[in-house]
């Protein structure tokens, strides 16, 4: 449990600083997948999960 929350830290700082760098490489987006994928596996997934849905809904009830 310690290495994993320790791994998930180092992509997500790992990821902030290649998100601020600009640039979006190839090994970059592959810090961004392994983040998702760690996260995916937390019980921070539902949380998350229920976030992105209720703004998915927000956005497609706005009328132009």
């Amino acid at each position: 449990m310690a290495v994993s929350i320790s791994v998930m830290l180092l992509l997500l700082v790992l990821a902030v600083i290649f998100l601020r760098g600009g640039g979006l490489k190839l090994s970059h987006a592959l810090v961004c997948v392994l983040l998702g994928f760690f996260l995916a596996g937390t019980s921070m997934a539902p949380t998350i999960h229920n976030g992105v849905a209720a703004t998915a809904d927000v956005v497609s009830s706005l009328k132009p």
